[in-house]
């Protein structure tokens, strides 16, 4: 199946297997799962366990051309966007609204900006203002290292770039105003954990 960008770009998106999260397997040495892959089976954990009810939001897509290669099957070959995507995770916990987008890099020294798009800020700044909780996740594969960054670090590195200023941001930002997350079993990325001490040092 093709799917298209509003430009009519063409996106193929990488197929993936979904089975149960209680035959996952969520020990560190779990390789070659998606950052996306972990934070669903971390979703479904929260969910299970009566914590959150967060999820991947979908995609909306206008389908154009299917193909009937028998009569019970249909197969979409061309779709397009309908709108851009704002965030990957919305969702409840605790009364809160949690929205926030989750990105990868094999870059070891800095995440490019360039894989956040201006109205994904113009949305998380509409998340704040209604007094919902937003930030970014990054996983800097290489280097197998994970971080929840905030929203006013995040906006501040975006304005900059926006001036003709740095256009990434580095490891040691995230190491100074980011909260880094471990791995660990059950769930593999406790993100919600991080994200109470965000709020903690948020409140002093």
């Amino acid at each position: 199946m093709v799917i298209k960008y509003p430009n009519g770009k063409s996106y193929s998106p990488q197929k993936k297997t979904l089975e149960k999260v209680k035959n996952k397997d969520y020990t560190y040495s779990n390789r070659g799962k998606t950052l996306e892959d972990e934070i669903n089976e971390s979703n479904e954990y929260y969910l299970q366990q009566g914590r959150a009810v967060i999820h991947k939001k979908p995609v909306p897509i206008q389908v154009v051309k299917v193909e009937y290669p028998s009569r019970s099957a249909a197969v979409i070959k061309e779709a397009y966007y309908r709108t851009a995507s704002t965030t990957d995770f919305n969702g409840v916990w605790q009364g809160v609204h949690i929205d926030f987008e989750a990105k990868e890099t094999q870059n070891k020294t800095s995440f490019p900006l360039k894989n956040i798009h201006a109205h994904q800020i113009d949305h998380m700044m509409k998340v704040i203002e209604q007094k919902g909780v937003t930030f970014l996740i990054v996983r800097f594969s290489s280097i197998n290292r994970y971080f929840l960054y905030p929203f006013q670090p995040l906006k501040i590195a975006w304005d900059l770039m926006i001036r003709n200023g740095r256009k990434s941001i580095p490891l040691e930002e995230f190491e100074k105003q980011g909260f880094e997350i471990t791995p660990s079993a059950f769930p593999r990325i406790d993100y919600l954990k991080t994200v109470t001490k965000m709020l903690a040092q948020e409140s002093v």
